[in-house]
């Protein structure tokens, strides 16, 4: 009786986050906020932060990036701080200085140590966040500013979009994925705001900037959920893009691991996310808490089910449970071509999702630096 009466609760729980959520979400959202009231013509003075440890292979081409922006270059500081970089990420950097770059050195601690000596520097009315990798679209940094001419809004981000024509890469395997998270964060700006931002490209008013514990994993979370608990919307803008390099072997999962590790610490560290102070908790709870409870769940149905009393019920049972696992596994061996692999490839990222998330735990008891891999890309 106890095994079947935790594999139903169990059950209701992961169907109410795979399913119940997104569709409360699409057809009873709610209340709406008024419209952002986003004005092209509006100009802000913007410092653009970079953070980078070791990006030899990418800061050039990341600079002219910046410098081809649609945005007027006398409004503009852009600032690279170095994480203790040992290749020629400097030496590429300070060359640009006659055209208005300057190279701001600190000792190796992590990027969220490098932001803060960046925010001491930063003279801009708007702060403008970039990784070295991504390149950006010239309109990107104009869209998001345009935003700023409203009031309430507090932070914006761009959509990140993946450089692969033959559609190579595990990124083209999470392509329903984030959809699914483009169209909740669509959702969410309309509510009210969003949860968090996208690293590559997020821009904050500077007045809202505090400085990030060194540990910190997931900066765009902790700058973007400050603004929303000083009254502020962080909202998200299709308009401003990024491109990014596919990623190679592992590389998103390790990106997963240590964004969901970022959660817990976003959990720990913001009590009152779980209180009346975050307006938007339901969602909160839904979306960004329930991806961290979703893998313990389905483990919680497994074990339940196992110890059911043996029956032909208990055995198609498992066999379903066990069906994924099977298909994400056979996943690899798909070729790209065959139409199969529209199953097994959203089957295996789910599953290699919540790996990561279970995983993610490792935060308690490892150092965070430790989950701070680079992401291995393919360039061609």
């Amino acid at each position: 009786m106890v095994p079947a009466m935790v594999l139903a609760a169990a059950a209701a729980v992961a169907f109410y986050i795979l399913a119940g959520y997104p569709l409360l979400l699409a057809f009873f959202p709610g209340r709406r906020a008024p419209a952002v009231r986003k004005d092209p013509s509006f100009r802000a003075s913007v410092t653009v932060l970079l953070a980078v440890y070791n990006g030899a292979d990418f800061i050039r081409r990341k600079l002219e990036s910046l410098l081809a922006l649609d945005y007027p270059h006398e409004r503009l500081q852009i600032l690279v701080i170095s994480d203790g970089s040992t290749d020629a990420t400097d030496e590429i950097a300070e060359s640009f200085r006659t055209r208005g770059v300057r190279l701001l050195k600190v000792p190796h601690g992590g990027k969220a140590q490098a932001l803060n000596a960046g925010l001491w520097e930063a003279a801009g009315e708007i702060l403008f966040f970039t990784d070295v990798r991504q390149a950006l679209d010239p309109q990107g940094l104009s869209h998001l500013v345009a935003n700023f001419a409203d009031p309430t809004v507090g932070a914006a981000t761009g959509e990140l979009r993946t450089i692969d024509p033959e559609h190579r890469g595990e990124q083209a395997d999470m392509g329903l994925y984030w959809r699914y998270e483009l169209w909740l964060r669509r959702r969410h700006s309309l509510i009210d705001s969003i949860f968090s931002t996208t690293g590559c490209i997020y821009a904050l008013r500077r007045e809202l900037a505090e400085p990030l514990r060194p540990d910190t994993l997931i900066d765009d979370a902790f700058f973007s959920l400050t603004a929303f608990f000083r009254g502020y919307r962080v909202i998200f803008d299709p308009q401003a893009v990024a491109y990014d390099y596919p990623t190679a072997e592992g590389g998103e999962f390790r990106r997963k691991l240590r964004t969901l590790a970022g959660l817990w610490q976003v959990h720990l560290r913001l009590p009152q996310l779980f209180t009346s102070a975050d307006r938007m908790r339901f969602h909160f709870l839904s979306y960004k808490s329930a991806r961290l409870v979703l893998p313990w769940t389905l483990l919680l149905i497994a074990a339940a089910t196992l110890a059911l009393p043996r029956s032909s019920f208990r055995n198609v049972l498992l066999v379903l449970e066990l069906l994924p696992v099977v298909v994400a596994m056979l996943d690899r061996f798909i070729p790209k071509a065959f139409l199969l692999k529209r199953l097994t490839s959203p089957v295996r990222t789910f599953l290699a999702m919540n790996a990561a998330a279970l995983l993610s735990i490792l935060v308690f008891v490892v150092s965070p630096e430790w989950l701070w891999k680079p992401t291995r890309v393919r360039m061609r």
